[in-house]
């Protein structure tokens, strides 16, 4: 009982169709993973669902992308790509098990803890050629460009960030899933203006280099210089702020090349963005520090008939669902009318569970909050 041939054998019910030659069981999971994965965790937010993401930072890496499933496989060879581990955050979030605040709004976030970028710094002196120059950023350790998890999604790869494993810029990432964080300028022998800026993929054994592109236009449009990159050329040290740049033409001889980086001074982080699957911290980490945030769990897929469900009590209503969609996508009005009150039942009483939980809980009021509380001078909180 509880185990996905259960739940198969109860859509088949409901559907009136016993033969696996008229509907398969892999067609079957697949309507039952549709609704587990992308269905329950919009209709319903369970209890049973909420847990605490937790990861340790990386020194002077300021975002982090929702973390992704990897691709999954269900029976008969139907691909799930990736899509994220949790529905999103919510406070409490603490660094190091001390509480921060957790924005979702950039304003509120930003007027709190905002970025400086330095007005255009002369850095070098155009020779006539297109490189290399050795520039020198105004300021660093520089914060890094970044790659969005849209962007992550398009490499077929759950490596975050990208590390590239030939030193080649990725060129499959949109352009607009890069935000870059430093930026060279200059002009051309044919008074064009160029920009260099960084990728937010990084090279192999060394995090602190990030690669250069050339920005283009959406959707494609960034490029390298040939894709050749070394540990030499066309990279930017975050930490020591030394950049060697190639541009996509001859500067002109004897005019400036402007250099211009985001900078925010490096410390244990006191609060968290989270915005557009991303996870912002401010200041950027100076070391490793455990960051813990509340979070909803994206149900995973089924891919055996021999699994157990997560939480039996959701058998029929998975069903139920699985089975609503089969009656929706086949047209069977009259079907699908005569189960849905039956749908809605079971919903009604796998939320009464969470229900249940949530409602424990007490209102804080004025009178409520603080009892039982350490402060924060109590053992092991630090002055």
């Amino acid at each position: 009982m509880f185990m996905l041939s259960d739940v198969i054998t109860y859509v088949r019910r409901i559907v009136k169709t016993p033969s696996n030659t008229v509907l398969s069981d892999n067609l079957i999971i697949d309507y039952i993973n549709r609704f587990y994965i992308s269905d329950i965790d919009a209709r319903v937010q369970l209890f049973d669902l909420k847990t605490i993401y937790r990861f340790q930072t990386t020194p002077g890496i300021d975002s982090y992308n929702m973390p992704l499933y990897d691709v999954q496989t269900e029976p008969g060879n139907q691909t799930i790509a990736s899509y994220p581990v949790y529905q999103g955050f919510m406070s409490l979030a603490s660094v190091n098990e001390i509480p921060v605040p957790l924005y979702t709004q950039r304003q509120d976030f930003w007027n709190l803890f905002p970025n400086y970028l330095q007005s255009l710094t002369a850095a070098a002196i155009g020779d006539g050629t297109s490189g290399p120059y050795t520039i020198n950023l105004p300021f660093f350790p520089a914060i890094p460009g970044h790659v969005d998890i849209s962007g992550i999604i398009a490499t077929g790869s759950n490596l975050d960030p990208i590390v590239t494993s030939n030193d080649a810029l990725i060129q499959i990432v949109p352009t607009t899933s890069v935000y870059s964080g430093v930026f060279f300028t200059a002009t051309g022998t044919s008074q064009q203006t160029m920009v260099v800026a960084d990728t937010g993929q990084f090279l192999q054994g060394n995090q602190n280099y990030g690669l250069l592109m050339i920005p283009g236009n959406a959707p494609l449009g960034n490029t390298g210089y040939g894709n050749a990159y070394s540990i030499t050329s066309n990279t930017v040290n975050y930490a020591t702020g030394v950049a060697t740049v190639n541009f996509d033409s001859a500067v002109e001889s004897g005019t400036n090349i402007n250099a211009q980086c985001y900078f925010y001074n490096q410390g244990r982080p006191m609060g968290i963005l989270f915005y557009n699957n991303v996870l912002t911290i401010r200041p950027p980490p100076n070391i490793s520090y455990l960051i813990e945030l509340e979070a909803y769990l994206s149900p995973a897929a089924f891919l055996s008939t021999s699994a157990a469900l997560p939480f039996g009590y959701m058998a029929e209503y998975i069903a139920r669902g699985a089975a609503r969609k089969i009656l929706s996508d086949t047209g069977d009005v009259e079907q699908f009318s005569f189960y849905e009150p039956l749908f809605r039942e079971q919903e009604q009483l796998v939320w009464k569970r969470s229900q249940r939980q949530f409602t424990s809980t007490r209102t804080p009021t004025i009178f409520s909050a603080g009892q039982g509380q350490r402060g924060f001078n109590a053992t092991g909180m630090g002055i």
